[in-house]
C-alpha cells in the first residue's frame, strides 16, 4: 500500500529540510554516502490450541536507522526515537564508526531512482487493514480452521492454529536526494496438526503467507489449508525409511524450491562473491547448468510474500534473471556490492529492521518451466526417489555442499511412485547438482507457504520449482 507522502512525514514526524539536514550530519565526518531507514510496524498474533487460545497480543516497533559508507568501512547506528536529539545522536555514531576519508563511491547510484512512489503500481494493495481491528474479531476464523480439520480426518487428535500479521510503514531517504515510502502488509496463518492411529502419530503441518490485508482471511483459505493439511496422511502412516544411496531424485513442484533458494540462491547472493567465499564467485558468464534453465529472484509478484514495491535501500523491486538459458548472469546486489561490480543493484538490498543494516538477501527465488511433463520424468527413472517436501536445510556456501531433511516422498521404481518414503536426507553439492539437471517439468509452482529465510537476519521469502529431475544425489537412508 502507497499513502500519500505527507502521511509518512507525519507518522515519523519529519519534513524534507529535515531529512536533508540529518544526512549532512551523518556525512559530516567524510563519509561517501549515507542513508536513512525510518519504520513503524504493528506485529499481531493469535494462537488457537485444540480450542483454547493460548496466547496472542499485539506490539508496536518504531524507529530509525542511518548508515554511512566510506570505502569498505560501513557505520551503522539506530535510535528508537524520531526526536531531534536522538537522530542526529544517531546520525553522529554511524558517522564516527565510518569516518575515513576516502574517493566517492556511487554505491549503486549512477542511475539514481528519483520518481516519487506510484499507487498505481502498488504490488499490495490493501481491502481490509490488521491495524485497529481487535483480535477477538479473527478468532471465528482459527475456530472455523480448526473444526474443518476435524471434520475432515477423525485422527486429528490435536490441531495448532497461528495467525501471525503486521503493517510496516516505511520512508527512506539518501545523500543522493532519493525519497522512497511504502506500507508493507504481511499475514501469515499457520496449521499444525498431530494425527493419531493404532498406537502410532504422525505430524503434518502447512501455511499460507501473503502480502495482503485480512481480507485473506476467508472460507477459500479454510477449505484450501484443511484439505492440505490431511491429504496424505495414510502414506505418512505407510511411509517407510528407505535404503540409501546414490539415486535419482524427482524433486515435486512448489515447495522443493526450497532447495533451490538453499543450495543456490544463497550461492548468488553478491556480497558472497565480493568476497569470494562462494562457490559461484569466479563463475559469472560461464555454463552453470543445461541450456534452456533459467533461475529467477523476482520482487514483482503480486501479493507474494517475497514481493517488493521497493528494497529495503530505496531501489525499485524488478525481476532479476540470475541464470539465463544455463549461464551465470547476475548476482543479487545491494547496492555496496552493485558499486563493487560496477553495475544497477538490483533490489535486493533487504533487512530484518531498522535496527539492522541491509545485506544482498532473496526475495521470490525459483526455476522457469520447461517442456517435460512431470510424469515423463518419473517413468524415466529406473531406481530413485520422488520427494515435494522438505525440511532442516544445511548448506556450506563456500563448498556447495548442502544436507535437506525429506518430510515426505516415495520410491520410484521402473518408472513408477511406489513405497511412501520418510526420514530420509538428500545430500549433494549445489553446483554438481545444477549440471546435473537431467529435466525439467512444465509445471512451475510457487509455494505459498510462511518462508523465512535466516543470515544475520530474518526476512521474509518465498519459492518455488516446476517438477525436476536430477540424475544422481546421495539419498540417507537405512
Amino acid at each position: 500500500m502507497i499513502l500519500s507522502k505527507s502521511c509518512y512525514f507525519d507518522i515519523f514526524q519529519v519534513d524534507a529540510p529535515l531529512l536533508d539536514k540529518l544526512v549532512q550530519e551523518a556525512m559530516a565526518s567524510g563519509g561517501s554516502y549515507a542513508d536513512l531507514y525510518f519504520e513503524n510496524t504493528t506485529y499481531g498474533s493469535l494462537l488457537l490450541r485444540d480450542g483454547a487460545v493460548t496466547s496472542g497480543g499485539l506490539h508496536v516497533d518504531f524507529g530509525v536507522g542511518v548508515r554511512v559508507l566510506s570505502g569498505e568501512k560501513t557505520g551503522y547506528a539506530y535510535a528508537e526515537s524520531t526526536a531531534w536529539e536522538d537522530l542526529v545522536a544517531c546520525a553522529r555514531a554511524a558517522a564516527q564508526i565510518a569516518s575515513a576519508p576516502v574517493d566517492v563511491s556511487p554505491y549503486g547510484t549512477r542511475n539514481p531512482s528519483r520518481g516519487e512512489p506510484n499507487p498505481n503500481a502498488d504490488r499490495y494493495p490493501l481491502e481490509q487493514a490488521w491495524r485497529g481491528v481487535p483480535l477477538s474479531a479473527f478468532l471465528p476464523f482459527l475456530q472455523k480452521l480448526e473444526a474443518e480439520v476435524r471434520r475432515r480426518d477423525n485422527r486429528a487428535v490435536k490441531v495448532m492454529a497461528n495467525l501471525a500479521f503486521q503493517m510496516s510503514d516505511i520512508l527512506m531517504y539518501n545523500s543522493t536526494r532519493e525519497l522512497k515510502w511504502d506500507s508493507r502488509p504481511m499475514g501469515s496463518v499457520s496449521l499444525s496438526v498431530v494425527f493419531h492411529q493404532n498406537g502410532q502419530t504422525e505430524n503434518k503441518s502447512t501455511s499460507r503467507s501473503f502480502r495482503k490485508g485480512a481480507e485473506m482471511l476467508d472460507d477459500a483459505l479454510i477449505e484450501t489449508m484443511a484439505s492440505e493439511v490431511v491429504k496424505g496422511v495414510d502414506e505418512r502412516f505407510a511411509a517407510r525409511r528407505p535404503k540409501g544411496g546414490q539415486m535419482s531424485v524427482v524433486m515435486g513442484a512448489g515447495a522443493s524450491g526450497i532447495l533451490l533458494h538453499e543450495a543456490m540462491g544463497h550461492a548468488f547472493e553478491a556480497d558472497f562473491n565480493r568476497k569470494g567465499t562462494s562457490i559461484f564467485a569466479d563463475k559469472m558468464g560461464r555454463q552453470i547448468c543445461p541450456r534452456g534453465i533459467q533461475i529467477i529472484d523476482d520482487g514483482t509478484l503480486a501479493g507474494n510474500r517475497g514481493a517488493l514495491n521497493f528494497d529495503d535501500e530505496g531501489v525499485p523491486g524488478q525481476k532479476t534473471y540470475m541464470v539465463e538459458d544455463g549461464v551465470l548472469t547476475s548476482y543479487l546486489h545491494d547496492r555496496i556490492s552493485a558499486a563493487h561490480y560496477g553495475v544497477r543493484p538490483t533490489g535486493n538490498g533487504r533487512r530484518e529492521s531498522f535496527r539492522y543494516a541491509p545485506l544482498p538477501r532473496m526475495r521470490a527465488t525459483y526455476m522457469e518451466s520447461g517442456s517435460a511433463k512431470a510424469e515423463d520424468l518419473i517413468a524415466s527413472v529406473k531406481k530413485g526417489i520422488f520427494v515435494d517436501e522438505f525440511s532442516n536445510g544445511q548448506v556450506q556456501i563456500g563448498e556447495g555442499d548442502f544436507t535437506f531433511y525429506v518430510k515426505s516422498g516415495f520410491l520410484i521404481e521402473d518408472g513408477r511412485l511406489t513405497q511412501p518414503v520418510k526420514d530420509i536426507n538428500i545430500i549433494g553439492n549445489g553446483p554438481a547438482a545444477l549440471a546435473d539437471i537431467r529435466g525439467v517439468a512444465g509445471d512451475l509452482a510457487i509455494d505459498p507457504g510462511a518462508w523465512t529465510c535466516g543470515k544475520e537476519q530474518s526476512v521474509p521469502v518465498s519459492c518455488g520449482i516446476p517438477t525436476v529431475l536430477i540424475g544422481s544425489l546421495t539419498v540417507g537412508g537405512e
